[in-house]
């Protein structure tokens, strides 16, 4: 059974794939950058490494809100490039034994933006398709 990372946005709980996460950082010093797209917070340094920072609340069309101490940056690997998503907060490692097709949406969402949605014991969990979320903004 895969295991998934769940966080939280609002008052929404979203999962990612523990494979496509390389790790969960604390949010630090954002560097912004000019002209970018407004979901595009700016870039840290990880090591060494410049890694763009994204805003999954702005990516999903919620109000920015002020960062709190739960705020946490996960970083993923997509396609061939590390980049950060900004989240409220990370939950838990959780494995889903059944999940469902995404409706067509999913509150404001569209459904095309998750793989299933997963049965917690503390209710429904869009499960992220990061490839879809994340290149469907980069065309936009």
């Amino acid at each position: 059974m895969e295991q998934y990372i769940e966080f939280g946005i609002a008052k929404e709980k979203y999962a990612i794939r523990i494979e496509d996460i390389q790790e969960i950082i604390k949010k630090q010093e954002i560097t912004e950058v000019p002209n970018t797209r407004p979901y595009v917070k700016g870039v840290i340094n990880l090591r060494g490494k410049i890694v763009p920072i994204l805003s999954l609340r702005h990516l999903f069309g919620l109000p920015e809100e002020e960062y709190s101490r739960s705020t946490r940056v996960i970083v993923v690997n997509h396609v061939e490039e590390t980049v950060g998503i900004i989240v409220d907060y990370v939950n838990k490692v959780a494995t889903y034994p059944d999940i469902q097709p995404p409706p067509d949406r999913v509150g404001s969402i569209h459904g095309a933006n998750f793989t299933g949605v997963g049965l917690s014991e503390t209710g429904l969990v869009g499960i992220l398709k990061l490839d879809q979320v994340l290149v469907q903004e980069k065309e936009a």
